[in-house]
């Protein structure tokens, strides 16, 4: 085995030796521009060779570096703590690269039972492509780790169908119809392997969302020199906003009112149990939702900055499947879809099987802008008691659902902010309209009598002894 192992390396050496003598760095800036086409394929070509071999022996040092093994790991016998770090030592790669060298290589590894029958590997359509140089190591990557996410929930069958597919993305070929496409690169399978997600996810792309509500986030992380650094962890919803509007307008200066520690205390009496980034996160959308809505907006062929997002209109029914925002390559669930529809209305197209447009529809709009200024005075901010989000910076929410036939009318439209609105449905908190006033019922753990209460901030509202309240706008 030991001159085995050597002949295999002495092999390695001549084929390095001979890649050297074929070019180097330095002749590639007299090359031609045909040459030097052909000389990239080539190249990517042995590149793909040896990056297949990369991962498979990353693979199998951390196979055999498994704690398990105690102090006869691999590893260990090297003087390592774990298999990155061996793999690191060796190849002078970052540890980062090691992992996902790992990652990789173990979804092509040909595997072993306890009892020593052999079994394919996890994604053997990647292994067989990989290892015969049809695809890259960036396409592996992103097939592997975006299947992997739902590999213990996905339906075998449908799992398998998933990775032909995506493989044949990369090659250039449908599975199903053998018919030719255009190959895909490493950043186009990944749109297309998180629509696979979509599909084989049972859960759909709520859990998922569930998770990123917990970890999203907007806080100071320090100073350099003049400059203050931020930390910005967004979720989808907010990632679209941002892009959108950055394409419109590219450094908007605009500055809100946070909680204060005191205000936070005071909060979580009625039920806010946000930390500060994720309060921070909340008014941020808010806030960039009042500044697409300004008249001094920048726009974006002649209308208003607009974030776009589909989905299907059997999704939208069932409540299953997900939806799609224009600039985030992540899906959203459906309940954030409809929340999309209740602030800023929906406009039906029609389409072919094969994706052609045959009809679009006249857009049946959210509130209008004077519906909006109406209730803006009769609500004068968030109607959530507690929360100090002003009326420019909420969203208008239907009380009776619009796909439910709810009007789009002041008398079924009250202010929310975003991040109750977002929670309107799980949160606890109930909303009534009586003669077109809001009326608002808090959770049991607030309020065990869950008693309703008339909800607004506003000035206009007739005071006592008075009938009636009058306001003039601004227009």
């Amino acid at each position: 085995m030991a001159g085995a192992m050597n002949g295999i390396t002495a092999q390695l050496e001549a084929a390095t030796t001979a890649a050297r003598a074929a070019v180097t760095v330095g002749d590639i800036p007299r090359l031609h521009d045909a040459t030097l086409v052909e000389a990239m394929a080539a190249i990517e070509n042995l590149g793909r060779t040896v990056d297949a071999l990369r991962v498979a022996v990353a693979a199998e040092a951390a196979e055999r570096s498994r704690p398990v093994l105690g102090a006869d790991r691999l590893a260990a016998r090297h003087g390592c703590r774990n298999a990155l770090e061996l793999i690191a030592r060796i190849t002078q790669v970052s540890e980062r690269t090691a992992a996902s060298r790992c990652r990789v290589g173990a979804g092509i590894r040909i595997r072993e039972t306890l009892t020593g029958d052999v079994l394919p590997p996890r994604f053997p359509a990647v292994s067989d492509a990989l290892n015969a140089g049809q695809i890259g190591l960036d396409s592996a990557t992103v097939i592997i780790n975006s299947l992997g996410v739902v590999e213990g929930r996905a339906e075998p069958r449908m799992l398998v169908e998933a990775e032909h597919a995506l493989v044949g993305c990369v090659l250039g070929v449908d599975t199903t119809t053998g018919e030719p496409l255009t190959p895909l690169t490493a950043d186009q399978t990944r749109a297309q392997a998180l629509q696979w997600q979509v599909a084989l996810d049972p859960d759909g792309a709520a859990p998922r969302e569930a998770a990123a509500m917990l970890q999203r986030g907007f806080g100071k992380t320090g100073k350099r020199g003049d400059l203050t650094l931020y930390r910005l962890a967004a979720i989808p919803e907010l990632a679209g906003r941002v892009e959108r509007l950055m394409s419109a307008f590219l450094s908007p200066n605009t500055t809100g009112r946070f909680l204060t520690a005191e205000q936070v205390a005071d909060a979580l009496v009625d039920g806010d149990t946000r930390t500060a980034e994720q309060q921070r996160h909340d008014a941020l959308i808010s806030i960039l939702d009042a500044a697409s809505r300004s008249a001094d907006m920048p726009t974006l062929g002649g209308t208003a900055p607009t974030v776009l997002v589909s989905v299907t209109a059997e999704a939208l029914a069932t409540g299953t499947d997900a939806g799609w925002i224009d600039g985030v390559e992540e899906p959203v669930s459906i309940s954030t879809v409809k929340q999309f529809i209740c602030n800023g209305g929906v406009q039906k197209g029609f389409f072919t099987a094969r994706g052609r447009i045959i009809g679009l529809g006249s857009p049946e709009r959210g509130f209008t802008a004077h519906q909006r200024r109406g209730i803006s005075l009769r609500d004068g901010g968030c109607v959530i008691p507690g929360c100090t989000i002003p009326a420019g910076w909420c969203e208008v929410h239907h009380v009776q659902e619009w796909a439910r036939g709810g009007p789009t009318h002041t008398d079924n439209g009250v202010l929310l902010c975003w991040y109750h609105h977002h929670t309107i449905d799980t949160s606890g908190w109930q909303i009534s309209m009586r003669s077109g006033v809001p009326y608002v019922r808090p959770p049991v753990w607030i309020d065990a009598e869950r008693q309703w209460r008339r909800a607004s901030k506003s000035r206009a509202i007739a005071r006592p002894g008075k009938k009636t309240a009058a306001a003039v706008l601004r227009t």
